[in-house]
């Protein structure tokens, strides 16, 4: 088996979310946010779930940043809570204090800080008043980004504008699987929008406060196969879908429009209804690079190109919240509409793939088709550096006697042949410059509650305490040599 080795500064991290992991929600003048509203919603919430305590990060912090140091884990991605930073529309000194005790801790463990400013907890208070449907919010994230760079940028040298937007504009305001669990088609576009000129008016006050930072954005992306890639029906639905997740916010970042096709798909809805000329410019400014969580890609095909098979779960939407299949909170989440607008008639086609325990496919070339892709469409031969910044998997985790997780043929495969397909898109002429599992710990996983482990690290909820999985070992071995052992999965012994 060949040794697969990076560049010599390949980025090895591992990342978090404000409100997965820190808990103290009402603490230091800190607000709701959208999550905190959402959670509160009967069935919205596996086992009625909150992170109001979540993994006490709050409190666990410098303990926390030790373990990452443990490990070898050399970057970390974190974010910043807008309720705890901005509580009320005003800067809260208690709230940016804590961050800038945490990346002290970080610099002096050797730690270099990645700070995404916004990880999908919007402030309760201005989702009453429009959130992501109002081109308003746009500048009141610019204002909570002048605060966080004003008190860190003299520390933080990779600032990240929004986490996901796709998620929080068409989970969150299209499907209702997300916070704030609205469900319009029309109010997911308008969000999306808004995010965008977000992102982009954030970008402008980090280079002003902060000019020699690097700065981004992450957006998760999928990769649509056709499920015969020679009818013309199944290559239409994979550009929709693709259309719908991955372009309609790479476009406007890398070309300053949003697609001529997405724009007809998504007419209906009255994607850019709302633009004003001077958004593009802003949107479009020049990143320093960009991050792509990726978990899974998927199959689809044209409406009645093929004898109708069952239904699979499209890519990266969560499997209904409820705790078993004939749960009221299940037959809900069923009935909510597609996130994916303007993909009527799309058909998601499972494979014959294994799955994790969210139900999503697992299938690492698709990780290599992903990022070559973007590498050749969008950053360009000489263009920006492309980070993994979040891949991992969540599975059933047993635990023996001593509270160990022995994962090594479950998520510490998944992670594995995940890197395998990030050297094989380095080989392939991409520019990948880091990856970061996901996640540093077991955490609040959004609408899935504690029930869906993602960490390396398990979190015993009871106690609190943390202990390394057989997956941290292997990864901490992984940045200590920056190599693998080559691991790709074998797709003869799967279909077989």
């Amino acid at each position: 088996m060949a040794t697969l080795s990076f560049p010599p500064s390949f980025v090895w991290g591992a990342a978090t979310a404000a409100y997965q992991i820190e808990g103290g929600h009402r603490e230091d003048g800190r607000t709701d946010s959208i999550w905190d509203a959402f959670a509160k919603v009967p069935g919205a919430v596996s086992g009625g779930a909150d992170g109001a305590i979540a993994c006490d990060h709050y409190h666990r912090m410098p303990t926390d940043v030790a373990l990452l140091k443990d490990l070898g884990i050399t970057n970390y991605r974190f974010s910043t809570s807008w309720s705890r930073v901005r509580p009320d529309g005003l800067p809260n000194p208690r709230g940016l204090d804590f961050y800038s005790r945490l990346v002290d801790e970080l610099l002096e463990a050797g730690i270099t800080p990645w700070l995404t400013l916004e990880h999908w907890d919007l402030p309760q208070s201005i989702e009453q008043r429009g959130g992501w449907r109002v081109r308003e919010t746009a500048q009141l994230f610019a204002d909570f980004t002048t605060d966080v760079v004003a008190k860190l940028g003299d520390r933080v040298s990779h600032f990240i504008t929004l986490n996901e937007p796709w998620c929080q504009a068409f989970l969150g305001y299209g499907s209702g699987y997300h916070a704030p669990g609205r469900a319009s088609a029309a109010e997911a576009v308008d969000a999306a929008h808004v995010l965008l000129l977000a992102h982009g008016l954030g970008l402008e006050r980090i280079r002003e406060l902060a000019p020699s930072a690097k700065a981004g954005i992450v957006v998760n992306l999928t990769v649509a196969n056709p499920l015969d890639p020679q009818n013309p029906a199944d290559q239409e639905a994979a550009r929709l879908v693709e259309g719908a997740q991955n372009r309609v916010f790479l476009d406007p970042i890398f070309k300053g429009s949003y697609p001529s096709d997405i724009l007809e798909s998504m007419a209906g809805a009255g994607l850019g209804r709302i633009a004003q000329p001077e958004d593009f410019r802003i949107i479009s400014a020049p990143m320093d690079f960009i991050g792509v969580n990726f978990y899974n890609g998927c199959q689809v095909a044209g409406a009645g190109a093929h004898t109708q098979p069952s239904e699979g779960t499209a890519a990266n939407v969560p499997t209904p919240a409820g705790n078993d299949a004939t749960s009221e909170a299940t037959s809900q989440a069923t009935a909510k509409p597609s996130p994916y607008v303007g993909t009527e008639g799309v058909r998601w086609v499972p494979r014959a793939l294994p799955h994790t325990a969210m139900d999503w496919e697992v299938w690492a070339p698709d990780l290599t088709t992903a990022l070559v892709n973007l590498h050749e469409e969008y950053s360009g031969p000489a263009g920006i550096p492309i980070y993994v910044s979040e891949n991992g998997a969540a599975y059933d985790d047993v635990v023996d006697d001593h509270g160990f997780v022995d994962d090594s043929g479950t998520r510490q495969r998944y992670i594995a042949e995940h890197i395998t397909a990030v050297h094989d898109a380095i080989e392939g002429g991409a520019n990948v410059d880091g990856y970061f599992v996901w996640s540093f710990m077991d955490n609040f996983e959004w609408s899935q509650g504690y029930r869906a482990r993602f960490g390396v690290v398990r979190v015993d909820y009871d106690t609190l305490e943390r202990i390394p999985k057989a997956s941290a070992g292997f990864f901490s071995e992984v940045i200590t040599q920056n190599s693998i052992s080559e691991s790709r999965p074998d797709l003869q012994s799967v279909l077989n």
